[in-house]
């Protein structure tokens, strides 16, 4: 009887499990998502300024046309740990034999007013795309740019979007025929300096960087509120329509529903085997392991569970979770990106060549070769929805 393997998460660690797991015959696999696609989360930024939807997005059912895998677009809404079965939204019932979980995260709004109802985010290609469609929109219906726009966050996302959006704001603005304008793009950071999570002279090259790019700096400021049209930082209030979040995530609220044991960084505690409870593996985002939170990780992760699952079919032990350190990239303005690998920093044009191939190699881990690059070739392309722009 074949052993059934229950993923439940349509990201980047539970894709590539799947993928994976599926070539071998002793697996009956089930892909349970709250979605019907696959969203590669790295190149948000490029949709939410002019590019392709297409970079963003891979439907599930065009990764795994062919291949043994049932996929089931179903939110998870509980777990029957006795009768070892997942709940779904819909009440249906999936027995398991093993099940992963990996269900990323949400957005954390740390409870600031009027955040979740006025700002906008990129962290679908929907909310992207409707971030995208707010520029133009505003500028058919005023005739100008926004006084300000404002990101939010001082990471990662909030480094790339702020550095790709002063030169797509030119564009667009050209054209709509308003000419040359001057434009604000403001970055937001709590911490004293941007990507506090990087060594300080990453962080200090990316910040000088974004400066040659005319973004301006709020470090170490605090945002205490937003309204329809401003948004108060550390007491003053910054005129916008405009402000994107992206500094707070949160752990799933599955884990603390359905009573896991959750670290101190909020994350589940998961053994030597990426186990949570006997038969129950935690991956990804989720899981706290040295380097959660990067896509690396969860592809890594999701890789590492396939192994292991064959491993205990055919009869041996499986192999201790050994964290591998990511390779860090953080593009910040057209062609630059600052690159760190372990010692090793690489800044610039090279940067942004290296972050290019790793898309290239990133869109393999889910396609062949031909599918991938064609996706990867169309990464410059662009695609509005605007009259004046399409």
């Amino acid at each position: 009887m074949k052993k059934r393997v229950v993923i439940v998460g349509g990201g980047f660690g539970g894709v590539k499990l799947a993928l994976d797991l599926c070539q071998d015959k002793r697996f009956a696999i089930t892909l349970v998502s709250d979605r019907p696609d696959f969203h590669n989360y790295p190149t948000l930024y490029l949709t939410a300024t002019g590019g392709k939807r297409m970079i963003s997005l891979i439907p599930l059912t065009e990764l795994f046309d062919g291949k043994a895998v049932d996929i089931v677009i179903d939110p998870v809404a509980g777990l029957d740990r006795a009768d070892k079965q997942i709940i779904l939204k819909s009440k249906r019932r999936i027995p398991y034999d093993a099940v992963i979980l990996s269900l990323g995260v949400v957005t954390n709004y740390f409870g600031i007013k009027g955040l979740e109802q006025y700002s906008h985010s990129i962290k679908s290609p929907e909310s992207a795309e409707a971030f995208k469609a707010h520029i133009h929109r505003q500028l058919i219906d005023t005739g100008k740019p926004d006084l300000n726009y404002i990101v939010v966050g001082g990471g990662p996302t909030g480094v790339e979007l702020a550095g790709a959006l002063p030169a797509y704001l030119r564009r667009t603005l050209e054209q709509h025929g308003l000419g040359k304008r001057r434009i604000h793009v403001d970055l937001v950071e709590a911490a004293p300096r941007l990507l506090p999570r990087s060594p300080r002279d990453v962080s200090r090259m990316v910040k000088r960087q974004l400066r040659r790019q005319g973004v301006k700096l709020f470090l170490d400021k605090t945002v205490q509120a937003q309204t329809t049209d401003a948004l108060m930082i550390n007491g003053k209030p910054v005129r916008s329509h405009t402000v994107i979040w992206t500094a707070g995530v949160a752990n799933h609220p599955f884990f603390t529903e359905q009573s896991f044991q959750i670290s101190a960084s909020r994350k589940v505690r998961v053994d030597q085997f990426l186990q949570a409870e006997p038969g129950i593996y935690v991956i990804g985002d989720n899981a706290d392991t040295p380097y959660s939170g990067m896509a690396q990780t969860a592809l890594y992760d999701g890789k590492f569970i396939a192994r292991n699952l064959r491993r205990i079919a055919d009869g041996k032990d499986p192999k201790t979770y050994v964290a591998k350190r990511p390779v860090y990239v953080f593009p910040a303005g057209p062609r630059w990106a600052a690159v760190q690998w372990g010692w090793l920093r690489l800044y610039g044009f090279l940067g942004y060549i290296l972050r290019s191939l790793a898309d290239l190699v990133a869109y393999h881990d889910y396609e062949p070769w031909w599918k991938a690059s064609r996706r990867w070739a169309a990464l410059d392309d662009r695609e509005e929805s605007c009259p004046y722009c399409s």
